[in-house]
């Protein structure tokens, strides 16, 4: 089953003959990327948005995946934090984010003669709640997972198969999303958070996230993780670390990691229907 979908996803992109990717460097649009790059060669173009809601590792990482999978690649620079509609962090936040990065692609492509602009939305994405999908639709880009039915797990599963070596690479998702809705973004407080989540990756975390609330880091990680970090991590250190970034109080979620755990304000609200 997923090799059929996989031969659809490469018909796809035969069928479009050029597209360019809006690629991140997560799995999902680096499977994306692979495909488009496999069936159309020099006729797909992956392209990544730099931003301050993006560490320069993290841009780095996506140029090496890049080449390494042989896509072309090139980065081009968004402004979403100019908009006092995203700055303030509304609960469609993500829609003011894609809206700003598809009026960038969207002239790139067709000054360049790409008639599609693809993205790596999966079709598990489309079962949350994602105001960014449709900033993207309305743009008129598709989403060649989501289309083809490839799930996450998918994803991942088929990444393995091609054997790119970051089929397993975690879910890294815009570093705005560790707000709760209302706080206001700006560049500083999204490079301390990126910088937090790194630190505690170059210690063996994968899974993780630093939720930012006023000065407070308060960390997520897997439940079954807890004791161990509190046993074996160096709290002085990482505290250190963390206020050495801005912060000036670090916590520790009991209740374990969960994706998109700042959203369940909008379950008891409504606010997202």
């Amino acid at each position: 089953m997923v090799a059929d979908k996989l031969n659809r996803l490469k018909a796809l992109f035969a069928e479009m003959d050029r597209a360019l990717i809006a690629y991140s460097g997560g799995i999902d649009s680096t499977l994306v990327a692979k495909v488009a790059c496999d069936v159309l060669g020099d006729r797909a173009l992956a392209v990544t948005a730099n931003s301050p809601s993006l560490l320069p590792e993290d841009l780095e990482d996506a140029q090496i995946q890049a080449a390494e999978i042989g896509v072309r690649h090139e980065i081009v620079a968004t402004y979403e934090l100019e908009n006092p509609s995203y700055a303030a962090n509304p609960v469609n936040r993500c829609y003011f984010c894609k809206s700003e990065l598809h009026d960038t692609l969207k002239p790139l492509a067709l000054e360049r003669g790409y008639p599609y602009v693809v993205d790596g939305v999966n079709a598990d994405d489309l079962q949350d709640y994602r105001p960014g999908i449709q900033a993207a639709k309305e743009r008129g880009a598709r989403s060649p997972l989501a289309e083809v039915g490839i799930t996450k797990l998918e994803v991942r599963q088929i990444a393995r198969e091609l054997e790119l070596p970051w089929w397993d690479k975690p879910a890294q998702p815009c570093l705005s999303s560790r707000f709760p809705y209302g706080e206001a973004i700006t560049a500083e407080k999204l490079q301390r958070v990126g910088r937090a989540e790194r630190y505690l990756r170059q210690l063996g975390y994968r899974t993780l996230r630093v939720r930012s609330a006023g000065d407070t880091a308060r960390i997520e990680l897997p439940a079954e993780t807890i004791r161990s970090f509190v046993a074996e991590v160096n709290l002085e250190a990482l505290v250190a670390a963390l206020q050495g970034y801005g912060f000036t109080y670090v916590t520790l979620d009991l209740e374990g990691f969960r994706s998109g755990k700042l959203n369940q304000v909008l379950q008891t609200t409504g606010a997202n229907r």
